[in-house]
């Protein structure tokens, strides 16, 4: 089980250390972590994310979010990196009812996929070149940050089922999500009841769409992201333990 860890203002913040491969290895606790937004970060939360050793983070969001929100504050020795993985702007929030999440997410993942093959090929070789704790984070720590999650995991060789439940974990950040919303937006109405929610459905959706399309997900990453044996390696190295 990996372990949540509070923030006053993040709410979607977790090691994934903790998680068990087919093959018994254990990804180290305290080098990879998933995040919300780090640019909520200040005062004792900042000291927060000193004290874990982070010295690597991975905004997953356009430049534009980073422009409205801020990124994350300049800490000492920290290397920051940009990797806008999606290239289609959609908005959660003006959905309709009707809208089903997982449909509607999982196509939305499809297309990150493809689109930002580019820059998740940049996000794999920057995990694995690490030599310190990295965070990397989108906005809501949902869907971006589920899908470069999801990816890691797989190749790192953790069963489908606990890759599914690491995903569904935001379901426990969902309310403070909506709550954010609100904040932003006093004069708005939230109409989709599918913001914030991370049903595994969505992901499971997504991770048999690329096996139906590519054979398996480790297929989709060496044919679209370059992810080679020699990375996997890396990957693994970087991440597990000793076996």
């Amino acid at each position: 089980m990996t372990d949540t860890i509070v923030f006053d203002r993040l709410c979607n913040f977790r090691d994934l250390g903790g998680h068990r491969t087919a093959d018994g290895r254990t990804l180290r606790p305290g080098v990879l972590f998933r995040s919300d937004s780090l640019g909520k970060l200040d005062g004792p939360d900042l000291a927060r994310l000193e004290a874990l050793g982070v010295r690597t983070v991975i905004d997953l969001r356009y430049p534009w979010e980073i422009a409205q929100t801020a990124r994350v504050p300049e800490l000492p020795g920290l290397a920051f990196h940009n990797l806008s993985i999606e290239h289609r702007p959609y908005d959660q929030a003006a959905l309709g009812p009707e809208v089903d999440p997982a449909v509607y997410l999982a196509e939305r993942y499809a297309e990150v996929a493809e689109d930002g093959a580019d820059e998740l090929a940049q996000v794999l070789r920057v995990i694995a070149g690490a030599d310190a704790p990295l965070v990397f984070h989108c906005y809501s720590g949902k869907d971006r940050t589920g899908i470069v999650a999801a990816l890691v995991l797989t190749l790192l060789g953790v069963p489908e089922e606990d890759v599914l439940a690491d995903f569904a974990r935001t379901e426990d950040a969902t309310a403070r999500l909506v709550a954010e919303w609100h904040a932003r937006h006093p004069d708005l109405t939230l109409v989709w009841p599918g913001y914030g929610r991370a049903p595994a459905g969505i992901m499971r959706r997504f991770l048999t769409g690329l096996a139906d399309r590519y054979g398996s997900v480790a297929d989709y990453a060496a044919t679209r992201l370059d992810a080679d044996p020699a990375l996997v390696t890396a990957l693994r190295t970087r991440l597990l333990d000793t076996p």
